[in-house]
Order: structure tokens, then C-alpha cells, then sequence
């Protein structure tokens, strides 16, 4: 075996060799833990941020979490405040319908204070300073008097309720607490005044037990609502029975009123009976002494006695035209107290229309002509017939026809005129006249018996105030009505009414209606 022995330049070049690889090889083991060292500050920051993300995402499970049962709790307070809100409800429409005071109280169930969420209720009444139990529910009935015996003593509590203060345990002081609950016996309570127009007249106790939940903001509002309404119930009630109390007092009145006016009415039906009746007789017993007056002053004024001078004519003449003044004025009392008591029997026929005007124009054509007055017709041709008695009909018209000329100065205009629009089957007649008119304070009396107004031409022609009592007795026998409007000055107009036909006469006798 051969042996290399090396010589010191050779050595010395394997040692340089040796020390280069060394370096070579310590830097590749320095760059290789340089880049693990960058790796792992990447990790530690990568770290790091997943560490602040999950933080994150625990702070915001944690806050979905306290969310959710915030969101659970909050509805479960809403469906809690709808139940009581729809037991209100029907509470409120069963208390609506009392019909007394004490009916408002029986109407408080237990079902509704249960869906409330109360365990004890406690409504009073302050009557004549002392509180009244009216309604209680999970409260032994001998425990209810103690409990208000305890409550007159808590000057405090009564003094704000009259005031219209309420009270719950979430906002009441330290010591109406204590107060309240010394009282009630219940550690969660509302108490609400039951107030009117006339301030508070009693309250509402609503409480639970020491073990039951905390009263809420809603349960307070619930309770005050219940009060409120409470109040406004008895108020209505106490309003309802003073409407009844009222309605009965007058409704006895009126009965008591009725009754008298019905004597009243009956004693004016037999004065007038008994009036007809003695006009009817003084009018008979009148006629017999006239007709004999008459009858000698017509043989005085004859000659058959002896001649007669001209002087005693004269006055004869008077007493002859006076006599029969007197006998139409006898004739209008007996036809109006016939008409009145029913015993004028009436012939009832159609009759043109245009024959009955003619026949009133011609019987007033002098009396017309002689003041140069005109006279007006006018009948539409749709109006044919009217249903009258044709006797006592012209005396309407005749009467109203001779009024309009005697109040219508020379060169007037008088008017007859028919209304083309019918009314129940009745046809209206107008009367227009030009003349001085009538003052309105005259007006309502003109169909009075024996009523004239006081103007110029009255006093200076004399009447009887009959004419028109008969007319609107005629006109009423009839079953039509009769009305006058007038300006002073500027003329007057009277309005009748008259059957068209015998259906329209019978069709009004039947609902005893004058149109």
C-alpha cells in the first residue's frame, strides 16, 4: 500500500477548501434560519389576527345573544300588552252596556285581571268620605274590610288620589311603597284613581305576591286605561239615568198636559156647539120681527095705507135697506154656524172652471166697470173641472172678488189666476188685487168672525167682518185651505185650494188632512 503524504501547500489548500465549504455551508444554515424567523413572524401576525377576528366574532355572538333575548323579551311584553289590550277591549264594550252603576263593577271578571297578570284586585268607591268596596278578585272577602280600614289611615295615598295621582311599584317613592305595601300586602302593585268631571270618586289596586314578576311601563298604562274607562262608564250611566229620570218627568207631563188639553179642547168644542146653536136660534128669532119690519115698511112705502110724504119715503127707504143688511148678516151667522157643526149639506159636482169664472166676472161686471178696473182670467187650458159644491164655491169666490174691487183704487188690475201645478189633486186659486194692501199686524186676524180693518174705506162702507169667516169656512168644508199675503201699498193676493176631482176630495176625507 502506497502512502500520500501531503505537503504543506497542498494542506494548506485542502484547509482554504475546508474553511469554504464551512462558510458556505454556515451561510446556508444562517440564510435558512433567516427565512424560518420571517415565517414565523408571518404565523405569530397571522396569529395574531385570527385572534382579533374570533375576539370579533365573540363580542358579537355575545351581543346576538343579549339581541335575542332582549327581541324574546320586548315580545313577550308586546303579546303580553295585545292580551291585555283585547281583554280591555271586551271589558270595555261589556261595561258600555250597564245600564246602572252597579252593573259597571259586575262586569270586572276575573279572566280579565288573570290575562292582566294580576293575582289581586281592589276597586273603591269614596262615598260620604269612606272608601266602599265595589268589586274584589283574589281578596277574602273578610280581608277587604281591613285592607280599606288600613288605606283610611294612609293620608299620603288618599291625598294623591284625589289629586289624580297614580302609583306602581317601578316609580312610586321609597315610602309609598312601603305605604302601599303595609296596606295591600303585595310587593308589585299599580293603584289608579277612578276620576269623573266631578275629581276622583274612587281607585283601582292591582298587585301580585312577593314571588310573581315586576309590573311593567305597559301594565301601568293598561290599568290607567281600565280606571279612565271605568270613570267614563259611571259618568255615562249617571247621565243615562238623568236623560231617563228627565224623559219619564216629561213624558208625565206631557201626558198631564195632553190630558188638560184635551178637556180644554173639548169644553172649546161645546162652547162653540153650544154657540152655533145660539146663533142659530137668535138668527131664526131675528128673521120673523125683520121679515114684519120689512113687510110694513114696503106697505108704508106702497101707499097702501095712505099717501106718504117724501120725507118718511126717504127714511122708509133707509129702514127697508137697513132691514136687509140685517137679513144677510142673520143669513152669514146661520150658514157659518151650519157650516161649523156639519148640518149644511154640500153637493158635491165637477164643474168647468171657465163657467164658474165667467159666472163670477158677469155677477161683479158692473161693480168692476164702474171703478174701470181690469179683470184678469187666467185659467190654464190643462185645468178643465173642479170638485165643488157650485153654490157655496161662488160665495168663496164672490167674497174675495168683491174685497179686491173694494180695495183696489179706479184704473187697478185684478187678477184671477189658477196654479198649472197640482197638489194632492187640489187646484190653487189666486186673487190679486192692486189695492192699498193690509198691514202685516192685520194680517192673522182676518178670518176672526166680525174682524174689519181699521183703514179709510171701512169706515166709510159699512160690513159685517163675516165675509171672510164664511169663506174660509167654505173653503175648509171643502177639505182645501185658504191664505192671504199682503204689502201695504203694493196690493193683496188670497190663495184657496179646491178638489180637482171627486178621487182627490175622497183621498183627503179619508186622511183627515186639510192640504
Amino acid at each position: 500500500m502506497s502512502t500520500w503524504i501531503l505537503d504543506p501547500s497542498q494542506i494548506l489548500l485542502l484547509t482554504a477548501i475546508a474553511v469554504v465549504s464551512a462558510l458556505g455551508y454556515i451561510g446556508y444554515l444562517t440564510a435558512a434560519l433567516a427565512s424560518k424567523e420571517n415565517t414565523v413572524n408571518q404565523m405569530q401576525a397571522e396569529h395574531q389576527k385570527l385572534m382579533r377576528s374570533f375576539n370579533e366574532l365573540d363580542e358579537q355572538a355575545k351581543l346576538i345573544v343579549r339581541t335575542d333575548l332582549e327581541l324574546n323579551k320586548a315580545q313577550e311584553e308586546l303579546d303580553k300588552r295585545l292580551n291585555g289590550i283585547n281583554a280591555l277591549q271586551r271589558t270595555s264594550r261589556q261595561i258600555s252596556q250597564a245600564l246602572n252603576e252597579s252593573e259597571i263593577f259586575q262586569k270586572l271578571s276575573p279572566e280579565l285581571f288573570e290575562e292582566l297578570g294580576f293575582s289581586m284586585v281592589l276597586v273603591a268607591a269614596f262615598e260620604d268620605g269612606k272608601s266602599r268596596k265595589r268589586a274584589s278578585i283574589g281578596i277574602p272577602e273578610e280581608k277587604t274590610s281591613p285592607l280599606l280600614a288600613k288605606f283610611e289611615k294612609a293620608d299620603h295615598l288618599k291625598t294623591a288620589l284625589r289629586e289624580s295621582h297614580a302609583f306602581s311599584s317601578i316609580n312610586a317613592s321609597r315610602k309609598s311603597k312601603e305605604e302601599i305595601a303595609g296596606v295591600f300586602e303585595a310587593e308589585h302593585f299599580i293603584l289608579a284613581p277612578i276620576v269623573t268631571q266631578n275629581g276622583t270618586i274612587g281607585f283601582v289596586f292591582v298587585g301580585n305576591r312577593y314571588n310573581a314578576p315586576a309590573v311593567t311601563q305597559g301594565d301601568e298604562e293598561l290599568i290607567g286605561i281600565l280606571a279612565s274607562q271605568i270613570g267614563q262608564n259611571i259618568e255615562n250611566v249617571h247621565l243615562f239615568e238623568k236623560v231617563f229620570r228627565s224623559s219619564q218627568e216629561l213624558e208625565l207631563k206631557v201626558k198631564e198636559r195632553t190630558k188638560q188639553l184635551a178637556g180644554a179642547l173639548q169644553q172649546v168644542e161645546e162652547i162653540n156647539e153650544r154657540k152655533s146653536e145660539f146663533i142659530s136660534a137668535v138668527s131664526h128669532e131675528l128673521r120673523t120681527p125683520l121679515t114684519s119690519i120689512k113687510g110694513y115698511a114696503a106697505i108704508l112705502m106702497a101707499g097702501k095705507i095712505g099717501e106718504v110724504p117724501d120725507a118718511v119715503k126717504e127714511r122708509l127707504g133707509k129702514i127697508n135697506t137697513h132691514s136687509d143688511n140685517l137679513v144677510a148678516l142673520i143669513n152669514n151667522l146661520l150658514d157659518i154656524a151650519r157650516i161649523e157643526s156639519g148640518r149644511v149639506e154640500m153637493k158635491f159636482e165637477p164643474h168647468p172652471v171657465k163657467t164658474v169664472m165667467d159666472n163670477i166676472s158677469d155677477l161683479l161686471a158692473p161693480q168692476i166697470k164702474d171703478k174701470d178696473i181690469k179683470l184678469n182670467i187666467n185659467v190654464p187650458a190643462a185645468i178643465k173641472d173642479i170638485y165643488i159644491d157650485i153654490s157655496q164655491a161662488e160665495r168663496v169666490f164672490i167674497n174675495l172678488l168683491s174685497n179686491a174691487v173694494k180695495f183696489t183704487p179706479k184704473a187697478g188690475t185684478i187678477t184671477i189666476a189658477a196654479s198649472p201645478v197640482m197638489e194632492k189633486g187640489f187646484i190653487t186659486f189666486h186673487v190679486m188685487d192692486t189695492g192699498i194692501g193690509i198691514p202685516p199686524e192685520d194680517l192673522g186676524k182676518l178670518f176672526n168672525e166680525f174682524y174689519r180693518v181699521d183703514n179709510e174705506i171701512n169706515q166709510n162702507v159699512k160690513g159685517t167682518g163675516l165675509g171672510l169667516t164664511l169663506a174660509k169656512n167654505i173653503v175648509e168644508a171643502h177639505h182645501g185651505k185658504i191664505w192671504v199675503k199682503s204689502q201695504v201699498g203694493s196690493g193683496t193676493t188670497f190663495s184657496i185650494t179646491l178638489p180637482a176631482s171627486a178621487e182627490a176630495y175622497a183621498a183627503n176625507v179619508k186622511t183627515e188632512k186639510i192640504i
